[in-house]
This record gives C-alpha cells, structure tokens and sequence, in this order.
C-alpha cells in the first residue's frame, strides 16, 4: 500500500485526506516538520507551505532524500506567486480545492513517476502489480506471493531501474525497527525469482556488494 505522509496542522487540509485513504492510500499526518524527519517512510510527501518556512521544506526533503520520494506541495491563493518556476515538487496544490483534486493529483503523480495507471496497476513487461487487490500477474498467469515477497516486489518495480541496498530494502519493507539481517532481504529475492521468472523471464537483477534492482522493461 502507498503511504502519503501529510506535514500540516491545518484542518482544511487534513479534511482531505479521507479521499486519499479511499484511493487506496495509507494516510500519516505530521503536525511539524520535526515529528515528519522522525515519521516511517513514505512514498509521498504532502507538505503545507502555509505553516512551513523554506529552511523547513529544503530540511524535509533532504532528509528523505535517497527514498525516490513524490513531493507535493499545498498553499493559499496567496502564495501562488511565490512558487518559482524551478520548484522542486511534483506537482502543488492551492487550497481550498474541489472534492477530488488532490486524489487526482496524487494519481498523477504516482502514474508520472513510478508508472501506476488510473485502475492502480503497476506494469513492467509481463509483470503486472495490482495494487488494489495484492495481486501479481505474470503473462497473465497468477503468482501466489506472501505478503512481504509482494511488498518486497512492489517495491522493486515502483522503482524499476534503481538499485536499492539490502539496508535500504530492509528500511522499506521490514521497517526501522527490523532486527533481522541483510540476509532476509536474499532469501525473500530467491523466493520471488522462483515463483516469478518462469519461462524465460528475468525481472530482478542482482547489483553485486550492493543489492537489487528490477529491469524496467522485462
């Protein structure tokens, strides 16, 4: 499940976020910046500039730099000027918005980025991730995955082409406060390799002393 962390106090804002957890979103609000460098990880990072100085959203960002985070950032009318042309987010939202346009944008955003459709599918070749209902298709024909060998995947392939570390996989899919070894991370990957590349199929590569990575078009 996508996880949208939400660093704002403002009711307005927060009133929104019934419609992310209706996508399918996993929805963790922060009321600081410093309660969100401490938070879990995310997948998209909500921030309100209207209670956020510039020091604050450059400390967040870099903070969580590393995590191929989706940044979006929220304002009022009267901070539309003050947005440069350069600004790093994905995409900005100006408050108040119509019922349904921050679900949307957030779509978006993911779709641009990490290539999930409307109907919440991830593709990479015959590998098919359906994100709504935990499954995974390979040329169509169904994969039986636990659930961390689906989160472990679903990782990989939303980041198709970018090595992840076995620390930063454990970080991702087990959790900051997992005391297992690196060596969980490689007897999950064999599993999924097994149960995935059949016939012919390579989708995972393995990037030697450092950890895995997905082929974006197997």
């Amino acid at each position: 499940m996508q996880a949208v962390l939400v660093v704002s106090a403002r009711p307005d804002l927060l009133a929104l976020a019934p419609e992310l957890e209706e996508a399918g979103l996993r929805v963790t609000v922060a009321g600081a910046a410093r309660d969100a460098i401490r938070d879990e990880p995310a997948d998209v990072l909500l921030l309100d500039l209207r209670d956020l100085s510039a020091a604050a959203v450059r400390a967040l960002e870099a903070a969580r730099d590393g995590h191929d985070l989706i940044v979006l950032h929220a304002c009022g009318p009267e901070q539309i000027g003050r947005v440069p042309p350069d600004d790093a987010a994905d995409d900005f939202l100006v408050l108040p918005a119509p019922p349904g346009e921050l679900r949307r944008r957030v779509e978006r955003a993911l779709h641009r980025r990490r290539g999930i459709d409307d109907e919440r599918f991830v593709r990479r070749g015959a590998l098919t991730i359906d994100l709504a209902n935990y499954r995974v298709t390979v040329a169509d024909e169904p994969v039986a995955l636990t659930y961390k060998e689906y989160e472990l995947l679903r990782y990989l392939a939303m980041n198709a082409g970018r090595v992840s570390s076995r620390e930063q996989l454990l970080n991702r899919v087990w959790g900051y406060d997992y005391f297992g070894g690196a060596r969980t991370v490689d007897v999950h990957i064999r599993r999924i390799r097994a149960k995935i590349e059949t016939r012919g199929h390579t989708f995972i590569e393995t990037v030697r002393n450092v950890g895995y990575r997905l082929v974006p078009a197997a």
